[in-house]
């Protein structure tokens, strides 16, 4: 069986692939990428599918090696990223050989990163989708998160040229902790002076989030209407507000119904970019029309219509295992076949 090792898996290292869609009315979450022009992005390097089946990685970091040489491409935040013990950038296409390791940690920034196959990773889907949804324990391996000694066979592996390059991924530095909103859809149930608050911040990312919600902490937000509502859909990037004044940014693993109003919603373009955003950080709402947010998503769409560039990775160290590894004489002439001539 040719298959990736799991050698190591911090906390919330997940399989995900576009997500299980239809199913919200029977209660199913989606699920699928935290940062899915991250995830795209990835994916498209690495010539796989847009939704294929992808690694996510989260600031537990990762450790994994294959059976098989393979191409992996790496995109997301800036993370730090060895292959066999070498550096390489944060988006970055390498081929995996046998015997080595590829590392993931955190680096100076953002909070996923995505490590997709040069082939297919070949797991079950379930109610059609690999994804990882660890609270109903569905998808992904036994509905889990990965773990030191998962073993994830792939088919169809392939290695691309060349073997270590930079993603010219530019659309991947989102600079900036303001978040685009489309207000609503039931910002009629807070005061005029809530909203205003609630778009001048600064709002604090509390360290309680995760991939159902990112948890805001800041100046209590003034229901004009009360803090219930009859039940509805969910989308990625709703803002609730409870009854204690303080918003909820629903992401990826959010429930199917919510019954507290919805003060904005994220608008897609801008998904990835709070995803990306660590515990601790600052952030502020910009309200944006829905022909604004459609227009910023279009762009974000063009960006991945056009084949990644590609820059080769030149090798700058030399160590001596790597020049021992190397034939470097080309023949060899003995002392006494020097003195014939003579």
């Amino acid at each position: 069986m040719t298959a990736l090792r799991i050698l190591a898996a911090g906390p919330g290292v997940t399989l995900q692939d576009g997500g299980r869609h239809g199913y919200l009315r029977f209660g199913v979450t989606a699920a699928g990428p935290m940062d899915r022009l991250a995830f795209a992005t990835a994916n498209a390097a690495a010539g796989a599918k847009r939704n294929a089946t992808a690694i996510e990685v989260s600031l537990g970091g990762l450790e994994l090696a294959a059976d098989a040489a393979v191409s992996l491409a790496v995109a997301g935040g800036a993370f730090r990223i060895e292959l066999a013990g070498r550096p390489l950038p944060s988006a970055a296409v390498a081929t995996l050989e046998p015997g080595q390791k590829l590392a993931i940690r955190p680096g100076d920034a953002g909070a996923w990163c995505y490590v997709a196959v040069a082939g297919r990773i070949d797991v079950p889907n379930m109610l059609g989708s690999t994804a990882t949804h660890t609270r109903s324990g569905l998808g992904g391996i036994s509905g889990r998160a990965l773990a030191a000694g998962d073993v994830l066979p792939f088919a169809e592996p392939r290695t691309i040229e060349p073997k270590l390059a930079t993603l010219d991924a530019h659309w991947l530095a989102r600079a900036g902790t303001t978040i685009r909103v489309v207000l609503g859809p039931q910002d009629d149930y807070f005061t005029k002076a809530a909203i205003a608050a609630f778009l001048a911040g600064p709002w604090t990312l509390s360290a309680r989030s995760d991939r159902m919600a990112y948890l805001l902490e800041g100046e209590r937000l003034a229901h004009a209407k009360g803090f219930n509502i009859v039940s509805d859909g969910i989308a990625f990037g709703a803002i609730q507000v409870p009854g204690d004044g303080q918003p909820v940014v629903l992401m990826a693993d959010r429930q199917p119904t919510g019954g507290y109003p919805k003060i904005a919603n994220v608008i897609g373009a801008d998904l990835g970019k709070i995803a990306q955003l660590r515990p601790g950080t600052q952030i502020s709402f910009a309200a944006v029309t829905i022909e604004e947010a459609v227009a910023a998503r279009r762009a974000e769409a063009l960006a991945l219509e056009r084949p990644i560039p590609r820059e080769p990775l030149m090798r700058t160290e030399f160590p001596s295992e790597f020049l021992l590894g190397l034939n470097l004489v080309d023949g060899v002439i003995a002392d006494d076949a020097a003195d014939e001539g003579a």
